[in-house]
């Protein structure tokens, strides 16, 4: 366990031999999104002896690392699991100064709200006893965070969805397009691709938001922030070169 200065204790445990997760929390919650994305930042900035990959999600940081790299590291403990939870508590107190420290940007998502971009938007507002444009408003006049990256490459996890927009996912995923804009729960989201889909479609953005020739395949990372813009279908259109 990791006990953050003034903050509750971590847990940390064991995932597999070359990996170990931090358990921040067990809700989605901005204070803890806020520190699994510190966390991560100094983990890269120190740097765990063999580490290699990091994958924050909404309430725990899960870390690879090479295992034989991390044996040889002069680390108390015997096994992987010793040695990087000591790595880990020896980051304890920097931890605490290091959660301002992180820099978001806030990037801007055209969407056409509606239509046949967007099939469950009238569902939506009659669920959430709204009217189609108070869904709309509702829903472009917040700035979300990105909170993670997951199912699939690209898609970005958002928090700070209005709490009147919260509805249940599709009892059944059907087959949605990329650029789907989507809510369920007390998220919102953007497909990024082609996939079977259980979220309430409410629009669509002509944006590519993952392209593997990119030097940065995904449009979206965690700790950016985003801003959706309602756009009518001409300007989808124009966007799209259509």
């Amino acid at each position: 366990m990791i006990d953050l200065p003034g903050k509750s204790t971590l847990q940390v445990y064991p995932v597999s031999e070359g990996a170990v997760t931090i358990e921040f929390g067990k809700t989605i919650d901005e204070d803890i999104v806020n520190r699994v994305n510190a966390f991560d930042r100094l983990l890269h900035q120190k740097g765990l002896p063999g580490m290699y990959q990091t994958v924050p999600a909404y309430a725990s940081l899960t870390v690879f690392f090479d295992l034989q790299t991390l044996l040889d590291a002069p680390l108390p403990g015997k096994t992987g699991f010793d040695k990087a939870r000591a790595y880990l508590l020896g980051l304890n107190e920097q931890a605490g100064d290091f959660e301002d420290a992180g820099q978001s940007k806030i990037i801007t998502i055209p969407v056409c709200y509606g239509g046949a971009f967007g099939d469950d938007l009238e569902y939506v507002a009659g669920y959430t006893k709204l009217n189609s444009a108070a869904v709309i408003k509702l829903h472009s006049e917040v700035v979300y965070k990105v909170c993670m990256i997951g199912f699939i490459p690209g898609f970005a996890y958002l928090g700070g969805l209005n709490p009147l927009l919260q509805i249940p996912r599709k009892p059944t995923p059907v087959k949605v397009s990329p650029g789907a804009v989507g809510i369920a729960g007390a998220q919102t989201g953007i497909y990024p691709l082609e996939t079977p889909g259980g979220w309430q479609i409410i629009g669509r953005t002509p944006m590519r938001l993952f392209d593997a020739k990119r030097s940065q395949p995904s449009l979206l990372k965690t700790n950016d922030k985003v801003k959706f813009e309602p756009i009518s279908l001409s300007e989808f259109e124009k966007y799209s070169g259509g």
